[in-house]
């Protein structure tokens, strides 16, 4: 067995290109990092790691589209991974096979998109969140609503939810405000409660959208 050195950035990532083994179609780009490379390498099926959530996950986890792994290659570079996979079920979380589905035409404008920090947010305080569910520091008060069970969670959710709608009947600006900001920090409480990432939450609003 030969040692190999990849070059991670950083931030110690690395860009992993998935590609189906059957049919040649590229699926999806996600990024790795040396943990999750090492789980894909003795589970044979894809980890990646989330750069909003800063957390680990498995493709397919919660949708059940997995990803077996047949070969790993990586680039001359040594700083891009492809990943040949057989693949359950579609890549991309609109249902699509591949996330790669919209064409960028020849006579196209193209624009930056500005820098909307909104979903990352969200996300660093789910990611908080769960570190609190998972190492129960005495004093939190969100190990507190974990350590009292799902009652405790989904009262809060309820007391928030009335309260929220109060201010929005007294048309308080200030108060409607402050108290979605508690709704939705007790959603995101219960949805850790549930391992329900706020990235799912954002592709159903951008179905609906």
């Amino acid at each position: 067995m030969s040692e190999v050195e990849l070059k991670f950035d950083d931030k110690g990532l690395i860009p992993a290109i998935v590609q189906s083994s059957t049919t040649g179609k590229v699926l999806m780009m996600a990024y790795m990092n040396a943990d999750t490379l090492r789980m894909t390498m003795e589970t044979g099926f894809t980890h990646f790691y989330s750069r909003s959530r800063g957390a680990i996950w498995k493709k397919g986890e919660t949708s059940g589209n997995t990803q077996q792994v047949k070969k790993i290659f990586y680039d001359c570079d040594s700083d891009t991974l492809l990943i040949e996979i057989a693949e359950k079920g579609p890549a991309c979380h609109t249902g699509k096979e591949t996330c790669f589905f919209t064409e960028l035409g020849k006579g196209d404008a193209v624009a930056q998109k500005p820098f909307d920090d909104t979903e990352n947010v969200l996300s660093r305080v789910y990611q908080v969140i769960q570190q609190r569910k998972k190492e129960m520091p005495k004093g939190s008060y969100v190990a507190s609503l974990f350590e009292n069970g799902e009652n405790a969670i989904l009262k809060k959710i309820g007391e928030e939810g009335v309260e929220f709608a109060m201010a929005c009947t007294k048309k308080d600006r200030a108060g409607a405000v402050y108290e979605a900001a508690d709704l939705w920090f007790h959603s995101l409480i219960a949805l850790a409660a549930m391992d329900i990432p706020p990235e799912e939450i954002f592709a159903e609003l951008k179905k609906r959208r």
